[in-house]
């Protein structure tokens, strides 16, 4: 795969369910995107609780295409059921070692969904010997403070439009009025506010090289 990329870098975002790496990454893949890396996406589970397999399924095929994902990666747990276990491991090592990625986009182990957690902890593991491991925020994270952050103001309604394919749980956010394209919203803003700009999403690295491609 590298000899055929001609200096286009390739990043894997991985999230427990679909609409989490739109809710937390989508921004900056789209910025890859059209900067013309390539993007791939690995989800854990069919988010069935939230609304039926084949449901959430076909919603995030088509948030894929808002990102320009060449491919979609199903881990096929179940939802809620997320363990941390070496089979869980060794599954993103398949897909880190076919990708080879050279930015890798994850939950925040500090989150209140099991699946969340779990998966961050596992991809800590199982993305040792990559050089760069970001970790993006949701809704359910906890204790997030970002120091590294991607001014999306220029494609934040391209991020809204992949959260909307997720047509089934726009509006399952707990918060009476509130949609989960507001609580994104607010949270571009202040992550923006934070980092010098008007809208942005912030990042935790694992592991951050500044010198890649030199």
């Amino acid at each position: 795969m590298r000899a055929n990329d001609s200096g286009r870098l390739r990043i894997l975002a991985l999230g427990a369910h679909p609409d989490d790496i739109e809710a937390g990454c989508g921004g900056t893949l789209i910025k890859y995107a059209r900067g013309g890396h390539r993007i791939f996406l690995m989800v854990l589970t069919a988010g069935e609780q939230g609304a039926g397999r084949g449901v959430r399924m076909r919603e995030q095929h088509r948030a894929a295409k808002s990102l320009k994902a060449e491919r979609i990666y199903w881990g096929g747990y179940p939802d809620t059921k997320l363990p941390i276990e070496q089979r869980l491991i060794q599954k993103i090592e398949r897909i880190v070692r076919t990708v080879e990625p050279h930015f890798i986009f994850v939950h925040f182990h500090d989150d209140t969904h099991q699946d969340h957690r779990h998966l961050a902890v596992s991809t800590v593991t199982a993305t040792r010997y990559t050089k760069n491991v970001m970790f993006y925020e949701g809704p359910t994270t906890q204790n997030f403070s970002p120091t590294v952050f991607v001014d999306i103001d220029a494609v934040l309604e391209d991020k809204v439009e992949a959260l909307r394919a997720h047509q089934s749980q726009v509006k399952k956010t707990n918060i009476e009025g509130l949609t989960i394209v507001d609580i994104i919203r607010s949270s571009a803003h202040f992550r923006g506010i934070q980092g010098r700009v008007k809208n942005a999403e912030g990042f935790i690295p694992l592991r951050l090289f500044i010198n890649i491609g030199q």
